[in-house]
């Protein structure tokens, strides 16, 4: 007996292409079965039974039917619309710039319950809270532990001494933190301040409520958002399309509040 032609999961709608006028294909990250890409048919006609629930930063409950080179979505029920994150530009940004990560750094049928979970975890941090860049970049780094890029953080990844209460470096093609001694001698090499390696190491093994009481200065945050994207631009070989968006409404931000003042 073969594989059932019909089945049902959970998942978070990462991304959508139109395809035709009232045609979408999905990329949808599961729980049991990882990153997949459906066709959802008609998605795009007005009064679709689909509609809303298969829109990015969605999580839905999809039932799929088998077919000969994409799956069909056939229901959807919406389980989480987060509209806390669709009614605020900012923090939509920083959803979709998580779901691009997931995308980046994934390939298809591969299950990764821990990441799944991290990335349903992430959503609604970013509901929650006021701080998203602690969420950035705690997803971030346990993103990397789910996927086997998890940095050394104890000692210097090159001669394996203890690492010292000083300005270190962080070598984005060791994998980790390289000693001040190792790290001058690679031009490569981020500096780390003592102050973020501390941070990272704390994050490292918390969960995000503890992770959420770091206060972040503005000093802090920056050195902290370079070493993580220096070391994630690294891995993917090239940048995050996200990012620009990022800047520019942070920029926007920072112009605005000048501003008023």
């Amino acid at each position: 007996m073969g594989a059932p032609r019909n089945y049902q999961t959970h998942a978070v709608v990462i991304k959508e292409t139109r395809i035709g006028e009232v045609d979408k294909i999905l990329t949808i990250y599961t729980p049991e079965l990882g990153k997949l890409k459906a066709v959802a048919r008609g998605a795009c006609r007005p009064g679709s039974k689909l509609g809303g629930n298969v829109e990015p930063l969605t999580y839905s409950l999809l039932m799929l039917a088998k077919g000969r080179n994409l799956d069909i979505v056939t229901q959807s029920q919406t389980a989480d619309a987060f509209p806390a994150l669709k009614s605020d530009l900012w923090r939509m940004a920083c959803g979709l710039y998580i779901l691009e990560l997931v995308d980046s750094f994934t390939v298809e049928n591969n299950e990764n319950g821990p990441l799944f979970d991290l990335l349903l975890n992430a959503l609604n941090w970013l509901c929650q809270s006021d701080n998203n860049e602690t969420v950035l970049r705690y997803f971030e780094l346990h993103l990397l532990d789910c996927l086997g890029y998890r940095p050394q953080l104890q000692r210097c990844v090159i001669c394996n001494s203890p690492i010292k209460p000083v300005v270190n470096f962080f070598g984005f093609g060791q994998g980790g933190i390289l000693c001040s001694n190792c790290g001058q001698k690679d031009p490569a090499a981020h500096s780390i301040s003592v102050e973020v390696l501390k941070v990272l190491r704390l994050w490292q093994r918390c969960d995000y409520a503890t992770a959420r009481r770091v206060v972040l200065k503005s000093e802090l945050a920056l050195e902290l958002e370079q070493v993580m994207q220096g070391y994630i631009k690294y891995l993917l070989q090239r940048e995050v399309k996200s990012i620009a968006w990022l800047d520019e409404l942070r920029k926007t931000q920072f112009d605005n509040s000048h501003v008023r003042g």
